[in-house]
């Protein structure tokens, strides 16, 4: 098995579940034991990073960035009280994980504390919530032509209009997706 991993999801436009609908989700984990990843294209309403911050009475000083005023993301159906932060590589968190050279995942508070602070990673999105797959069930998925895949592009993952991704992330697959069958050929 190929893994996924720090590849983009991108849901086909026939994928009918109202919480994945054209939904583009980034990989940080595909192996055996199944596959985890996080929707990054489905802001939380009324809730931006200094409005989270401030819920967690954490620190709002000397932050010269526009981040503090990006949507915080519905990362998917599981565990939604629970935050990630998936940002451009810096070290000093208790709890990160490289999902590749440009893209870190950091789950401790610590870094919570940094990004209302000059100290905050260059680029950064935060999710509530995770996307999961018990293992073989995304390979299934990808059998019945739920979604498609592509290599993530951390321009495409920090930078792009969330309104704009999940139509960047098909074109950058080269053809017309819409011009794709629903129904999955084998030979």
């Amino acid at each position: 098995m190929d893994s996924l991993r720090n590849q983009f999801l991108i849901a086909m436009p026939n994928l009918e579940d109202p919480y994945f609908n054209r939904s583009v989700i980034y990989l940080v984990k595909h192996d055996e034991d199944g596959a985890m990843g996080f929707i990054i294209n489905q802001p939380i309403s009324q809730l931006n990073v200094e409005q989270l911050l401030e819920k967690m009475e954490l620190p709002i000083t000397n932050f010269a960035s526009n981040n503090i005023h990006q949507q915080v993301f519905n990362g998917g159906p599981v565990n939604q009280e629970r935050g990630f932060v998936l940002h451009s590589p810096q070290t000093g968190w208790k709890s990160s994980e490289a999902c590749s050279d440009d893209i870190t995942m950091t789950t401790s508070k610590d870094i919570m504390s940094a990004l209302g602070t000059g100290d905050a990673p260059e680029q950064f999105i935060i999710a509530l919530g995770y996307a999961s797959w018990e293992p073989g069930q995304l390979e299934q998925e990808l059998l019945e032509n739920s979604w498609l895949t592509s290599p993530c592009d951390p321009e495409h993952l920090f930078s792009t209009p969330i309104d704009q991704r999940w139509q960047q992330a098909t074109q950058q697959l080269g053809f017309d997706v819409w011009q794709l069958t629903p129904q999955a050929g084998h030979s």
